[in-house]
């Protein structure tokens, strides 16, 4: 009897005639290492005299990284009663601290929560609150945000880090906030924990490291949930597409891009620690001048960073007296890598930027352009390895090869889920387990994915996520604000811009109201990449029928 079904398409995977071509292994063991401690203390024991960490003229050995990170987790224990699957908040800068800490903390088998420095009280209360941090380890100059909203946060220990502190030196610091009168050095901590046993902790790859916060793919505010195994994974599968620029023992890095941010952290740090990398640890990328010259000095084989840092860099005057003889990698990420800027950098250091594409939710590469390649190739890159990925239209059917779909991920480093979310999670995937990126690529025939548009109106500045959700509901609490809606616009410093569309409100409240006066009152509450950079006076806002701001049509007023 025949059949009337329409024969079965079968799943799309062109990368993987490339992965021979290159001679890429298509699956990488996410389980070489029970856990990230495991891999961390093979390499602090493997690598115990090699420079781990420089940074403010200081440096580190991994045997000293594995002294001073048992003793905070010894402190962690004894000190402050902290079990496995306890919140650890972490807003820090890059520095000393930061590794050790965030070593610490794993070891100590808690879950580090991380937090920009740079926040604003609201955003941190509302981080604190839903990770249910009860301890946070956190720099001086960032106290005064703490201290707005520890009373009402389930806060109940504040360690207070210093530019210098797990180095043997003193630089002066910003102090800590008075009103946090109970609070603790990272400093003291680190010599208390060094007299106290650290009791090792029983890991398993399925066991929580990180809650990353990040606007996913609806703008609320989540923790995606990753666990060692994530990391462990993403670690192999970056290893897979750059062996080349990961030899052990041998590499230098320096890193300029936030630690808090999951690139940085995944990549920049832990990947390379666990080949016995040097980092360069360097705290404020806006000081170009000093970027530069940590570059002089470091000579790094490895350095990684988004769009709009190489656009700076190419730009500062001193540059082409860098000696980047030894620079195997330029990786970008983040946001779109132009060509003008992989040209000028290609041009100034002999290396083109090998872009890749990733999501906190997925720890964070998702594709990348594996170190065979030899050109700039305006693309993510293929697949990493053990990674599948399929192009869904609205339907949720695959599109065909050349075709644009919605980006839906499945791999051993996408995270379970988001912290406490099951609505969002529900919607977060496929009914056959693959992350809706909420991102439109298309694949070419080899299997090189090129991101073409955004699904959601996620805004991407510099690197960093901005959901019009957030900056509205700041603005329309503005006085003198009826309503409003933000798009993302091109920008030449920052890929897009925040550009705000406001509706005064009736009569003398909204009378005197003025751009100036909504971008300052949004400046007490929003971090300065999500401030709006312009904001432009309409008379009304485009509505669906149902009275749905219509933001598409808003880009049409541009």
């Amino acid at each position: 009897m025949s059949s009337t079904l329409a024969p079965v398409t079968p799943h799309l995977k062109p990368w993987l005639k490339t992965y021979q071509e290159y001679g890429i292994a298509a699956e990488i063991n996410p389980d070489v290492f029970s856990s990230v401690v495991a891999m961390m203390e093979t390499a602090m024991n493997s690598y115990a005299d090699r420079i781990a960490f420089c940074a403010l003229g200081q440096s580190l050995t991994y045997a000293q990284v594995d002294q001073l990170s048992a003793a905070f987790a010894a402190a962690l224990q004894n000190q402050f009663g902290i079990k496995k699957g306890d919140r650890v908040a972490v807003m820090l800068p890059n520095l000393m601290a930061f590794p050790v800490a965030f070593l610490g903390i794993a070891r100590a088998g808690a879950i580090q929560v991380n937090v920009n420095p740079l926040y604003t009280p609201r955003e941190l209360a509302h981080q604190l609150s839903d990770s249910g941090a009860e301890t946070i380890v956190i720099f001086g100059g960032s106290t005064p945000t703490l201290a707005e909203i520890i009373q009402s946060s389930p806060i109940k220990h504040v360690i207070v880090v210093d530019l210098s502190d797990a180095t043997s030196v003193n630089i002066p610091s910003p102090p800590c906030d008075p009103r946090l009168n109970n609070s603790v050095s990272f400093r003291d901590v680190l010599s208390q924990g060094a007299a106290q046993n650290y009791a090792p902790v029983k890991l398993v790859g399925d066991d929580i490291l990180l809650l990353q916060y990040t606007g996913g793919t609806t703008g609320v505010s989540k923790g995606a949930v990753l666990s060692h195994r994530n990391i462990i994974a993403n670690g192999e599968q970056f290893k897979g597409f750059m062996s080349d620029a990961l030899r052990p023992g041998l590499e230098v890095i320096v890193t300029a891009i936030p630690l808090y941010h999951i690139m940085a952290l995944t990549v920049n740090f832990i990947c390379t620690f666990s080949i016995g990398a040097t980092n360069w640890l360097y705290a404020n990328p806006r000081d170009m001048d000093g970027l530069v010259a940590t570059l002089s000095t470091a000579k790094p084989s490895i350095f990684n960073g988004v769009n709009t840092l190489y656009g700076g860099l190419c730009l500062h005057p001193k540059i082409t007296e860098v000696d980047f003889s030894n620079l195997r990698l330029s990786g970008g990420g983040g946001s779109a890598v132009l060509g003008a800027t992989a040209e000028r950098w290609r041009q100034i250091t002999g290396r083109f930027i090998c872009e890749g594409y990733g999501l906190s939710e997925t720890s964070p590469c998702v594709a990348f352009n594996p170190a065979a390649i030899k050109e700039f190739t305006a693309t993510t890159g293929m697949p990493v390895p053990s990674t599948d990925i399929k192009l869904l239209d609205e339907s949720d059917v695959e599109v065909a090869l050349g075709e644009s779909g919605e980006i839906c991920v499945k791999g051993p480093q996408v995270m379970r889920g988001y912290w406490h979310q099951p609505e969002a999670n529900a919607a977060a995937f496929t009914a056959d387990g693959y992350f809706r990126t909420g991102d439109i690529g298309v694949f070419n025939t080899r299997g090189f994915l090129k991101i073409v548009d955004r699904k959601k109106d996620m805004i991407l500045v510099s690197g960093f996520n901005v959901y019009p959700n957030e900056i509205e509901d700041v603005a329309t609490a503005c006085p003198g604000v009826a309503e409003c809606a933000c798009i993302g616009v091109a920008d030449e410093k920052t890929g897009e811009a925040v550009k705000l569309f406001v509706v005064k409100a009736p009569g003398s409240v909204g009378a005197e109201l003025s751009p100036e006066a909504v971008i300052a009152y949004c400046r007490t509450a929003l971090t300065g990449y999500k401030m709006p950079k312009s904001v432009h006076m309409v008379e009304a806002l485009p509505k669906s029928a149902v009275g749905k701001i219509l933001r598409r049509e808003l880009r049409d007023w541009v």
